[in-house]
């Protein structure tokens, strides 16, 4: 089965462009930017290298949409959006110049001021590098988190909470390896549960990336912390994202955050502003 194809307003308005100037080929990429292919004007639309023909009509609808990916099926543009009617919280893929971003309730789970959502993911990895034996990813999300770790670390375990999340990431061409790779074990359910089924040391590092506080406030709590520690390996730690340090919200999560790991009995939390989070060790 191949691939489906993804297209946002970045993708299709240089093939708008080279339509007006009258071409009849052009280069754009099919799956948010990871490829180039070559793709034909006709007439009554676009092309595509599958045999799909997407009408002018659509092509001009998703340059329009600055907010959502589509997914070219049926020669038709389906924005890519789920509702999940167990949490009534709406999530849809929103396109960066870069890899995309899952909106929860119209919420970006990623920076995109300044950066793109492959870098900022990059940027919390570092933190907790080298990343070897198994690690603890407490949010999936779209997978960078779990993609990118598991280039060095022997497993990755990831949980994600509502199952509508995935769905979506299964049409993220950003995403493939999440379903892919073996070394990536995915869990459904609600890391502050979950976690409690890990055995002592498990981990050698955790990459902790909730969601707000208003949406997952457990997930900030000393007893998640408590659980987290212990899981954790003598020696390992924990990166956790709060958001930006330096603004008045960010210090005063921040605060919290450092007070709970540490009379949960981490031994250190570094700041690292450059990554919107705080490092905790063991």
């Amino acid at each position: 089965m191949s691939e489906p194809i993804v297209l946002s307003h970045v993708q299709v308005k240089p093939v708008l462009q080279a339509r007006q100037e009258g071409a009849s080929r052009a280069f754009t990429s099919l799956d948010l930017g990871l490829t180039v292919r070559e793709v034909g004007l006709e007439p009554d639309g676009l092309a595509l290298p599958d045999g799909q023909r997407l009408a002018w009509e659509h092509l001009h609808a998703i340059a329009d949409n600055e907010l959502t990916c589509f997914v070219i099926e049926n020669s038709e543009a389906n924005k890519i959006h789920r509702f999940s009617e167990r949490l009534n919280r709406f999530y849809s893929l929103m396109p960066t110049r870069r890899a995309p971003t899952l909106l929860v309730s119209g919420i970006p789970m990623h920076r995109v001021q300044g950066t793109d959502p492959h870098q900022d993911t990059l940027q919390k990895i570092r933190t907790v590098v080298p990343l070897k034996g198994r690690v603890l990813d407490t949010c999936t999300g779209l997978g960078y988190t779990a993609i990118e770790a598991a280039r060095t670390a022997e497993t990755v375990v990831t949980i994600e909470l509502d199952a509508a999340v995935l769905e979506v990431a299964r049409l993220n061409p950003w995403s493939r390896l999440l379903f892919e790779n073996p070394r990536i074990e995915q869990t459904i359910g609600d890391s502050f549960d979950e976690i409690e089924g890990f055995e002592d040391g498990t981990f050698s590092r955790i990459v902790h990336d909730p969601p707000t506080f208003s949406l997952a406030g457990e997930l900030y709590s000393g007893a998640f912390y408590r659980q987290a520690l212990r899981v954790l390996k003598r020696g390992g730690c924990l990166f956790h994202y709060i958001g930006d340090l330096d603004s008045r919200s960010g210090r005063n999560v921040a605060r919290g955050v450092v007070r709970r790991l540490q009379d949960a009995g981490f031994s250190r939390i570094v700041r690292r502003p450059e990554a919107f989070g705080v490092v905790a060790y063991k």
